[in-house]
């Protein structure tokens, strides 16, 4: 009897070391990523997942309310943003929020990391230092945005008031449901995947 958990959770952690497919930038767009020289007046923000743990896995990535698009293993994101404040969110079976605040003229790492969950996986956002950042980000690949990064705005900038928020309680609300037994992982996984594709 008690291996019939077992095997489920193999059969899980097996389907977590696929790799996702999302949207790659170019390879000269990536190598010029990875210069990590900020561009005057403004800050170096790089989003990365770079363990294969979880790589089946798509994880959706919002900046102050921008969707960015979504992360697989061995990938990142950067952005070159104004300075001032921030607010980093991971979507998976939960979400994870960091608040950030950047300054211009320096590089900032936010790692998202893959956690087990009870139907699919987690993730957790946590900031690391420049040394384990590059490291990272050296051994990923540089993911093409959904958004102009000029489209995202320090928190409490008048043309970030509008944003995406109204995407973004829709996707609480939907994990809410999830979570409430409302409507079951099937619909929840479609439900946000159509929200997703209208960004």
């Amino acid at each position: 009897m008690a291996r019939f958990p077992a095997a489920i959770a193999m059969v899980f952690i097996l389907g977590l070391s696929g790799c996702a497919s999302v949207p790659m930038a170019s390879l000269e767009q990536d190598e010029k990523a990875k210069d990590f020289i900020p561009i005057p007046e403004r800050a170096a923000l790089f989003i990365y997942r770079h363990e294969n743990f979880g790589g089946a896995i798509p994880m959706s990535v919002m900046v102050n309310s921008k969707a960015l698009g979504q992360t697989a293993a061995k990938t990142y994101f950067r952005l070159n943003v104004l300075p001032g404040k921030y607010s980093v969110e991971s979507h998976a079976e939960n979400v994870s929020t960091l608040p950030l605040t950047l300054e211009a003229g320096k590089n900032y790492f936010v790692w998202q990391e893959v956690k087990m969950g009870l139907w699919m996986a987690r993730t957790q956002l946590q900031q690391t230092d420049e040394a384990v950042g590059r490291a990272a980000v050296s051994e990923c690949k540089l993911i093409a945005t959904t958004v102009s990064e000029n489209e995202v705005l320090p928190l409490g900038s008048a043309s970030a008031a509008g944003g995406n928020d109204a995407t973004a309680k829709r996707l609480r609300e939907l994990q809410d449901l999830r979570k409430d037994g409302v409507i079951t992982e099937d619909e929840f996984q479609m439900k946000r995947q159509q929200i997703l594709e209208k960004l």
